[in-house]
């Protein structure tokens, strides 16, 4: 098994990891020298090196001096980067769904023709800019919950959202930033809440706009225990 040229410590470090989760280096067990991986991977030795302390680092692996080195776990232990930008994420979804909620709830009952207008136009540019930059595509799905906001005729509620946005921002790049590629496609679910909306039936609007803050929390940031 012969490895890319770039990165090839990044490389190691992946071939080991699949290695270890398809079983051919149970846990508990001692992985293969230096030497042998080295010439498996085609690589030198202090590629090999780098991976291993990689995951070690990683509470994959760990060197037990005089004794090899040890698969002691399947999956990587989450670096602490990315723990608090989960965290933080976290903080700002539950943020959003105490206040979006509510907007789309009221927005279902107190929503004008010209509301339903722009929260149309918005959730059109939203599916437009699916695969745009992520700034736009984030950008084009604040503007959507903003007009549903709007919709809600609630002047708290409002300023609430505009004293969240930079937030909400940051923390939805980091949402992207995170997911793996391409970026999942969620239109359904905004459509179910202008519908809802369109419909005059505020329980289903707040059940669908909790709904959709629920399963994006979900992808990055599981319920904790």
């Amino acid at each position: 098994m012969s490895l890319r040229r770039y990165p090839l410590s990044e490389q190691a470090t992946e071939a080991m990891l699949q290695r270890i989760a398809g079983g051919d280096w149970p846990v508990g067990g001692k992985i293969p020298s230096e030497t042998a991986l080295a010439a498996e991977f085609g690589v030198g030795r202090s590629t090999v090196r780098e991976a291993v302390r990689e995951l070690a680092g990683r509470g994959v692996l760990e060197p037990r001096h005089g004794s090899g080195v040890y698969v002691i776990r399947t999956e990587a232990v989450e670096d602490w980067p990315t723990t608090v930008r989960k965290a933080v994420i976290s903080e700002v979804v539950e943020g959003r769904i105490a206040v979006e909620v509510e907007a789309a709830r009221l927005a279902a009952t107190k929503r004008t023709a010209d509301d339903l207008v722009a929260i149309e136009r918005a959730i059109a540019r939203r599916s437009e800019l699916q695969d745009g930059t992520p700034e736009e595509f984030v950008d084009a799905d604040i503007a959507f919950h903003r007009a549903v906001v709007d919709a809600a005729h609630n002047t708290i509620i409002t300023g609430l959202f505009d004293s969240l946005t930079e937030r909400v921002r940051e923390a939805m790049l980091d949402v992207l930033a995170l997911l793996p590629e391409p970026r999942p496609v969620d239109h359904a679910e905004h459509h179910e809440i202008v519908a809802a909306i369109t419909g005059g039936d505020p329980e289903e609007a707040a059940r669908t706009a909790r709904a959709h803050l629920e399963q994006l929390l979900a992808h990055v940031a599981p319920p904790r225990s």
